[in-house]
């Protein structure tokens, strides 16, 4: 079993929601390993990520959700600030690809 086969079922709450996760289901894939290698390249928040890809940032934060609980990536520890002005979390890859996930 993969470690997202474990994730809860965030997507049971709401038939919108549902019907969301599985219009991008076939391209979700694509987008993590896109994420993925850019933050390799240079980490940044999802919103960076998403300006560097060309992609919307609605998009690129729940893959990065993902890949942080399959343990690809990480929290930097670096905060920056947001198209919308909050902080956000610089992510980094995980070298180790251990599970993290913060309760």
């Amino acid at each position: 079993m993969k470690k997202r086969d474990r994730a809860p079922d965030l997507f049971s709450y709401s038939t919108t929601s549902k019907a969301a996760a599985e219009a991008i289901a076939d391209i979700s894939a694509t987008l993590r390993a896109a994420v993925f290698k850019e933050l390799a390249i240079c980490p940044g928040t999802a919103d960076e990520v998403a300006k560097r890809l060309g992609i919307d940032k609605l998009a690129i934060r729940p893959r990065c959700s993902e890949l942080r609980f399959d343990g690809k990536i990480r929290p930097s520890g670096i905060h920056r600030r947001n198209d919308s002005g909050r902080p956000a979390i610089v992510w980094e890859p995980n070298p180790g690809g251990e599970h993290e996930r913060t309760v």
